[in-house]
């Protein structure tokens, strides 16, 4: 994986690339190493026909909004050398790369998106983490208390910003902690657990307050908010 990644989106005329529809809007935010740069890429595109009502439904970008704007054929090269060698990270990436492998093709660029940067997947990422479930940016936004109340219209630009935050709520959290494990690091591995013996310590037991309960179960209502539970909860007996 790349220490580099760009997370994408993109507005279209409609929805098939093959039956002639245009990207009109590219939205890419960086990120390095998971934080954000605060570097970006957007551009409005103006297409080869008109977008569909439809669509102008969807992001609220007009026909007339479009006319000063300039073709993909002027910009591509600019685009290409923004994400280049990057991990783009795309929510539903078949559709958005079929329209970038279709712009690239018809502007007359050699390469495509595969030989360009690779290509991550948030909603594949996100219905194998919740199988069966709504896994729409929106539904994601819910499901991690992620503030998209600004959005009343899709743009590629903010849902990049948005899909940002969700990237990081859905692939974040500790992964693996293992200290004193046998080989790691050569430092004591094979080194056996030594454990005190505490009786006739007469060691006293410090009971917290019904205040510090509350914030504690305050604490473990965020952590069911922002992740998958909070494992504490789940324990059958909490130590």
């Amino acid at each position: 994986m790349s220490a580099r990644q760009i997370i994408l989106d993109t507005e279209t005329t409609g929805i098939d690339p093959e039956a002639g529809h245009n990207i009109i809007e590219i939205g890419c935010v960086e990120m390095v190493r998971r934080k954000l740069t605060g570097n970006t890429w957007h551009q409005y595109l103006k297409p080869d026909r008109e977008v569909e009502a439809e669509a102008i439904e969807v992001h609220g970008i007009t026909n007339e909004f479009l006319l000063d704007k300039p073709r993909f054929v002027e910009l591509g090269r600019e685009f290409i050398d923004f994400v280049r060698g990057a991990e783009l990270i795309i929510h539903n990436a078949a559709f958005d790369i079929g329209f970038l492998d279709t712009e690239l093709a018809r502007n007359g660029f050699s390469e495509r998106m595969a030989q360009i940067c690779t290509v991550t997947d948030t909603l594949a990422l996100a219905r194998k983490k919740y199988p069966g479930q709504r896994n729409s940016l929106d539904a994601l936004c819910r499901r991690y208390g992620i503030d998209n109340s600004h959005r009343e219209l899709h743009g590629a630009l903010l849902d990049s910003e948005i899909l940002a935050d969700v990237y990081l709520a859905l692939t974040g959290g500790q992964t693996a902690l293992q200290l004193g494990q046998s080989g790691q690091d050569g430092d004591g591995g094979d080194e056996p657990v030594r454990r005190v013996d505490t009786a006739g310590m007469g060691l006293r037991v410090q009971r917290a307050s019904a205040d510090e309960l509350a914030q504690h179960d305050a604490f473990l209502d965020l952590l069911d908010k922002k992740s998958d539970g909070a494992v504490w909860r789940q324990l059958k007996e909490p130590m």
